[in-house]
């Protein structure tokens, strides 16, 4: 069995730079990030990746702090799906590309996938372990945007002496572009208690 731990991390939720990274219990592990996302984007994409990453007939068991991302791509999706991809309410499913992109992958592995729950910073080595790769990813994500968006530095110049011939055409001014800011995402839903111990489903 092959057993991955994932996780997930916004910088400033919701809206900021996100990270999402997953550990192999015996094997390699990545991580990766964007620039605007909430906690719970993060920790879906952590998931598909996983997922992803891990084709074959082996069982597959992933380990996440993310009830949110569990029930999404276990429990809720097989009704969202009948409802149109509605909740029982009525609204539009928050987050649905990544839900319907973890629900093409599952379908489409050959061997079984099962999530189990752990609880978060209590000294779980991997889940410790994806909680660092996916906080690192996410703040290099937003050092980068920082970096795209300082203004150009300008070295001053001495103009010629009077009288001077100068060769070569004058240089061109340039035009700085100035990125368009990322749409904010819907703010996550309420989060809800955590159950004392951790808690297996099983995808059939």
């Amino acid at each position: 069995m092959i057993i991955v731990s994932t996780d997930g991390s916004c910088l400033r939720n919701p809206g900021g730079a996100i990270g999402w990274a997953w550990v192999n219990h015996h094997g390699p592990s990545r991580s990766g990030g964007e620039r605007s996302g909430t906690n719970q984007i993060a920790e879906l994409r952590a998931l598909l990746e996983a997922i992803l990453a891990h084709p074959g007939d082996e069982p597959l068991l992933i380990e996440s702090d993310s009830q949110y991302a569990i029930k999404c791509a276990s429990e809720w999706v097989a009704g969202w799906k009948k409802k149109g991809w509605r909740t029982s309410s009525g609204d539009p499913v928050k987050n649905l590309d990544l839900i319907r992109d973890i629900d093409q992958a599952l379908a489409d592995r050959k061997g079984p996938v099962r999530f189990r729950w752990v609880r978060g910073h209590v000294g779980n080595h991997y889940n410790e372990e994806a909680d660092r790769l996916a906080g690192e990813a996410a703040r290099a994500v937003a050092a980068t945007a920082t970096a795209a968006h300082q203004p150009a530095r300008t070295t001053p110049t001495t103009p010629p002496a009077t009288g001077a011939a100068t060769t070569g055409s004058p240089a061109k001014k340039t035009r700085q572009v100035r990125r368009r800011p990322v749409r904010p995402v819907d703010p996550e839903p309420a989060l809800f208690d955590l159950p004392a111990e951790s808690k297996e489903l099983t995808l059939f």
